[in-house]
């Protein structure tokens, strides 16, 4: 279930760092937490989707790793992304 092309476009330009991205960091990290949403919403409804699950984790994985990315890259820039997405914090390892 992919996210709505509306969707997808309006995450983009919420987050692009210039015009005309649609790769960085900051975006692919949004996208991955919308589509997290989406998930963890249809999971909600539907608890016995394990195919759906695996692919929620997998998803959340990708997130963290870029997350990783990014705050040793940016620390400030991670910092105000997660909490304008709303994501808590993780330590690294």
């Amino acid at each position: 279930m992919p996210l709505s092309p509306d969707k997808k476009s309006q995450v983009i330009t919420d987050n692009a760092t210039k015009p005309g991205d649609t790769g960085s960091a900051e975006v692919q990290i949004a996208i991955m937490q919308a589509r997290i949403q989406q998930i963890t919403d249809h999971l909600r409804t539907h608890k016995k989707d394990n195919h759906g699950r695996r692919g929620l984790l997998v998803l959340v994985g990708k997130r963290r790793r870029l997350e990783a990315y990014l705050r040793n890259k940016d620390v400030v820039g991670y910092r105000a992304l997660i909490k304008k997405l709303g994501i808590r914090e993780v330590k690294p390892r």
